[in-house]
């Protein structure tokens, strides 16, 4: 039967996505980022886990400008999702964890959309 879609800021994974609305995670194929043991090749988790992040949004440094973030992998992942992990660390900046869980379960969205016109205005 699967999982339904709640609020919970315990399931925005370390790059700002909202395990909670994701497929695989409400068909239970995947325990969500946090507790998937089997995502130790993901940089942004271990950089998180390391410096005791919740998410990149608690790092002083900008998302756009790490490596970790902006790894080889992380751009594959954004292009296949079409996600803007970016604008997901930046709405968790703005209205919080709580909020952001909220926001994304309502939509029943695991990620904001990439949308470019509002990635040309940012940057």
């Amino acid at each position: 039967m699967g999982k339904e879609v709640k609020i919970d800021k315990h399931l925005i994974a370390y790059c700002g996505l909202y395990c909670g609305a994701c497929h695989a995670y409400l068909k239970d194929k995947c325990p969500g980022c946090r507790k998937n043991d089997k995502a130790g090749w993901c940089k942004i988790r271990k950089c998180c886990f390391v410096n005791n992040y919740h998410t990149c949004a608690d790092c002083e440094k900008n998302v756009h400008n790490c490596k970790k973030f902006n790894s080889f992998m992380s751009k594959i992942f954004a292009w296949i999702f079409k996600s803007d992990r970016e604008g997901c660390i930046k709405r968790i900046k703005e209205v919080g964890e709580d909020k952001f869980a909220e926001e994304m379960s309502e939509k029943k969205m695991m990620t904001i959309k990439n949308n470019k016109k509002d990635k040309d205005k940012r940057n």
